[in-house]
């Protein structure tokens, strides 16, 4: 160890991560402290990674940071997050930002300050490449002065900011890739919630968490879009096609539009969602490319809907992955096994219940027989803790039948995955 670079040595305690853990590393002799001093890239100081965070005052806490990222030189990477710690004082926050701001590349920031840091001010104009933002205000953004010519990533939680504000926000970055939204608070001035936000690089969008009446989204190059526990009205994307892999997750939308161009789409992910299929299906038909297709927990807006595997055959060639979660509805399933053609490029299928009854076995087995090249079955299933005998003597049934079933098909890797 003692011929090893102090570069190296600073490599090493940048990975540590945790500022606890560099702190005491650094104390092993000079040439650590040295390696700490002018080769540390990445600092991190979590709540959750040391319980003594939550022991400390707020003004000790403030020492103890300063002291340690004031012995540093040429930061790349800083995380400060202190989620559940009382307020920090602003004028502190602001001169550890000031003094790490010329050379960071990446900030994490969840502190709760008061008054109110303006981060935008402070890191604007600098190298900083990745912005994640946590219980903070953004208002008054003016992209001309507050500009981030480099930042690639930005995730906002639990911040507040207008519809306004969020779009110049974006302009503000012209190299942005990679968007996350987790509960939002959208400051509005109309009745109507409606966000438009405008971008021509970006391409990932994650939105977790928010309830709006219309949520319009224009992306030229996106690749990737992801809804989760969200309440919309309407949700409109504006593209040109390049739109690779869709997932909507516990999604309430009453008008959902990802464009006419989806030629490239090769993953739609759906889950816990209500869903109107021929109209849907009227969306994705023309997506020739998808690759993995999962419908898990989905409820049919018409409980007499049929989902045509036979469709999906034809209209999805280049299919490999399909996911489908049964429900039984008045001895119905929505899923239409009849058909001449095979699901011939189908080498991973997962299957799942919520309500398991002796019918699921026969599901399996008709799906089993529309993949003639499958390589791995996976099912999934719900099972309660109190379970009545008679769930167990249906769970037992299903468990004889699957293993009596599977030795026709001895070549299939087959996985169980109970909750």
């Amino acid at each position: 160890m003692e011929h090893l670079p102090v570069e190296v040595i600073g490599n090493i305690l940048s990975r540590l991560g945790g500022a606890r853990d560099v702190v005491i590393a650094s104390a092993t002799c000079r040439k650590w402290r040295e390696a700490c001093r002018k080769h540390l890239h990445t600092l991190s100081f979590n709540s959750n990674d040391w319980h003594a965070y939550h022991d400390l005052t707020p003004s000790r806490l403030e020492i103890l940071i300063t002291q340690t990222i004031f012995q540093t030189t040429g930061l790349q990477g800083l995380s400060i997050f202190m989620d559940d710690v009382d307020e920090f004082s602003a004028s502190t926050v602001i001169a550890w930002l000031m003094y790490t701001r010329e050379t960071l590349h990446r900030l994490i920031y969840n502190v709760r300050t008061n008054p109110n840091v303006n981060i935008l001010e402070i890191c604007g104009r600098q190298k900083l490449e990745t912005l994640e933002l946590s219980h903070n205000s953004i208002t008054g953004v003016e992209p001309n002065f507050q500009r981030f010519p480099c930042l690639k990533s930005l995730s906002l939680s639990h911040v507040s900011i207008s519809a306004l504000d969020l779009n110049l926000l974006l302009t503000a970055c012209p190299k942005i890739e990679t968007l996350g939204l987790v509960n939002p608070e959208i400051a509005m001035s109309d009745a109507q919630v409606t966000v438009e936000l405008s971008s021509p690089t970006l391409k990932s969008v994650y939105v977790e968490a928010i309830s709006l009446d219309k949520f319009i989204l224009e992306a030229d190059s996106i690749e990737s879009l992801h809804l989760k526990d969200c309440a919309l009205e309407l949700f409109e994307l504006i593209g040109k096609g390049t739109l690779k892999h869709f997932k909507i997750d516990d999604v309430s939308v009453i008008h959902l539009d990802i464009g006419e161009t989806v030629d490239n789409l090769e993953i739609i992910d759906v889950s816990n969602f209500t869903i109107m299929w021929p109209k849907f299906y009227q969306m994705i038909s023309k997506s020739s490319n998808i690759r993995k297709l999962r419908l898990w927990d989905v409820v049919f807006d018409d409980e007499d809907e049929i989902v045509d595997l036979e469709n999906i055959a034809v209209c999805f060639p280049r299919l490999s992955h399909l996911a489908l979660s049964y429900d039984l509805r008045d001895g119905v399933v929505n899923y239409d096994l009849q058909g001449t053609s095979h699901l011939e490029n189908v080498i991973i299928l997962e299957l799942g219940w919520t309500i398991i009854n002796d019918l699921f076995s026969n599901w399996v087995e008709g799906m089993l027989k529309l993949c003639p090249n499958l390589k791995k079955l996976v099912i999934h299933g719900v099972v309660s803790e109190a379970k009545s005998h008679e769930e167990c003597q249906i769970l037992a049934n299903f468990t004889s039948s699957i293993v009596q079933l599977m030795r026709k098909y001895m070549h299939i890797d087959v996985q169980f995955d109970y909750d």
